[in-house]
Formats: structure tokens, C-alpha cells, sequence
């Protein structure tokens, strides 16, 4: 694995955004419903914000600077490919309504077929 990615990867979580940091809260130990997230997880040539192996999900929370990214485009459909849905919130959507954007990763999670308690 490519050591440049990973030690951004461990940097970027020592440094989160409050709603990286707000989110991360709700899903780290299995907090949401059993659920295994990883943060800043390298996958491939990218860093995943939250990401859930068993889920086959991953969640990324963007700022303003992302929206309309192409390169944003360009990694869903990489991560895509690679057999991972792609859940995108924006910072305000996770400081504001965090409790609706853990349903709708749990709403996710079950589609992908999980058994969750």
C-alpha cells in the first residue's frame, strides 16, 4: 500500500472537521446499530472519510468546496467499481441533522442486505 496515502490517511485523522469529528462520535465503537466504521481509510488511490467493510459503504462528509467536484464524480464511480456505495452529507447536513444522516446510513447499510440488531 502506497505509505504517502497512509500516513495523509493517519494525519487526517488527528485533524478532523467538527462534523467529521460530530459523525465519527455516533459510529465509532459499533454505535450505530453494530455497525464496523473505519475513518481515513485508504481505498486505492483514495481516502475514505467513514468507511463500513461489511457494508460494502462509505460515507464521506464534504464542505462547499466539493460541490460540483469532477473529481469527486471521477472517485464515486473508481469506489464504485471497486463495489462500494457512496454516501455523500454535507458538513451543515451532519452539524445540524445528524440524527437523520444516521438513518439514512442505516437505511443504506440495510439495503446492502446487513442483519442488524
Amino acid at each position: 500500500m502506497n505509505t504517502k496515502l497512509q500516513d495523509f490517511a493517519r494525519t487526517m485523522r488527528k485533524q478532523p472537521t467538527e462534523a467529521e469529528d460530530r459523525l465519527w462520535q455516533a459510529l465509532r465503537d459499533r454505535r450505530l446499530m453494530r455497525l464496523k466504521f473505519r475513518r481515513q481509510m485508504p481505498v486505492g488511490r483514495f481516502i475514505a472519510d467513514f468507511i463500513c467493510l461489511e457494508a460494502r459503504l462509505i460515507v464521506e462528509v464534504d464542505g462547499s468546496q466539493h460541490g460540483g467536484s469532477l473529481r469527486d464524480s471521477e472517485r464515486d464511480q473508481e469506489l464504485t467499481r471497486r463495489g462500494f456505495r457512496v454516501l455523500r452529507f454535507w458538513n451543515d447536513d451532519v452539524l445540524r441533522e445528524l440524527d437523520s444522516v444516521c438513518d439514512t446510513i442505516v437505511a443504506v447499510a440495510r439495503e446492502q442486505g446487513l442483519r442488524m440488531e
